[in-house]
């Protein structure tokens, strides 16, 4: 393996003193597995990341210690008199495939969505992209999953790196992370699993009545088996009011989440998804949950203290307050969307 130091400051003889510099020696066809060794620091940069078979390592005790940081924002004013808007806001962007973060914090440090709007820290359009043990902070939009939507809701809301990329499925594998934000903080197309991640909303306003935000976002195309998998994670909030955040809500219609065996703490609202007042996306989306634990209803998880019991349709649908179009699974139905069977796609990939 190639190896490329970066530190922040000449204290290191021979490093790169920014991570930009050191992509930039990376041939574009590059075919040579490389680590790029970030020394502890705050790395203010936007970062592209387009060659294959790389690996950003953050070399301190925590990923607290290497920071990659920018503040860009949906709401900033371009040159030419233009919104900069959600793809161009992004902190760090990813492309192609096999690229590993590890170990480090990727943030967007604009402030609030309130008056920033969007603002993506990581922007990841990736094939078999893997983020081991990272911080990806942000507060709206903050990790977008590519690739796009077929089509944008109005003219040039998706101006950005990958508008006019070619819209092909990405496979995103998530483990014993901490993302947060507050309004569609995890969102996008792609094909990603949440393996041990924990998943903070923060609060958004003032007001103890208002909804505070959504976990997730999803555009899951229509025929994809697999949105996004979230296992053994944790959805948590230090100061968001109770039944404040929804799980997620579809930004497309065939958007499909599934929880197994998740923490969820009492800021998630009892109905657990959102159906953005698309009616007709309730026929379609596949959102689902199998033995969460911390429910506002305890009683629901007793569903699953006898092995021999089989869920009917009224129980998936009405036992608890969740969602008429909330589905409960059962564990053979869970075994469907183990890690294997959602990554592994037709090369057989185990990260």
């Amino acid at each position: 393996m190639q190896m490329l130091i970066v530190a922040p400051e000449a204290t290191v003889s021979g490093a790169f003193h920014s991570v930009a510099d050191a992509i930039e020696s990376i041939p574009d066809n590059n075919s040579t597995p490389t680590a790029i060794v970030l020394a502890p620091g705050i790395y203010r940069e936007k970062l592209t990341l387009d060659k294959p078979f790389v690996t950003l390592l953050g070399m301190g005790e925590s990923p607290a210690d290497t920071v990659i940081t920018y503040d860009d924002y949906a709401n900033a004013q371009m040159p030419d008199g233009t919104r900069r808007r959600t793809f161009r806001s992004y902190t760090l962007f990813v492309h192609g495939h096999d690229i590993t973060l590890r170990n480090l914090t990727v943030e967007n440090a604009s402030g609030d969505s309130k008056t920033h709007g969007q603002a993506i820290a990581l922007y990841a359009e990736c094939d078999r992209l893997f983020v081991d043990s990272c911080r990806i902070l942000g507060h709206q939009d903050t990790l977008f999953t590519g690739p796009l939507p077929p089509q944008e809701y109005e003219p040039g809301g998706f101006t950005g790196p990958t508008e006019s990329a070619p819209r092909t499925n990405c496979r995103q594998y998530y483990r014993n992370c901490y993302i947060c934000g507050d309004v569609d903080f995890i969102f996008g197309s792609a094909t990603a699993f949440f393996r041990k991640c924990t998943l903070e909303s923060l609060r958004r306003t003032d007001a103890a009545d208002d909804i505070q935000g959504y976990v997730t976002a999803a555009s899951t195309p229509d025929g994809q088996e697999y949105g996004y998998v979230f296992c053994e994670c944790s959805f948590l909030s230090g100061d968001c009011p109770s039944a404040s955040v929804y799980l997620g809500r579809p930004w497309r219609d065939y958007a499909r989440v599934v929880l197994v065996e998740c923490d969820i703490d009492k800021h998630i609202h009892p109905a657990g998804f959102h159906d953005w007042g698309k009616t007709q996306a309730q026929e379609t989306v596949f959102f689902a949950e199998y033995d969460s634990q911390n429910y506002p209803c305890p009683a629901r998880n007793a569903l699953y203290l006898d092995p021999s019991h089989v869920v009917d349709t009224a129980e998936q649908n009405h036992f608890t307050d969740r969602a008429a179009f909330v589905r409960l699974l059962d564990k053979a139905q869970a075994a469907h969307f183990s890690e294997e069977k959602v990554l592994s796609g037709d090369d057989g990939w185990t990260p």
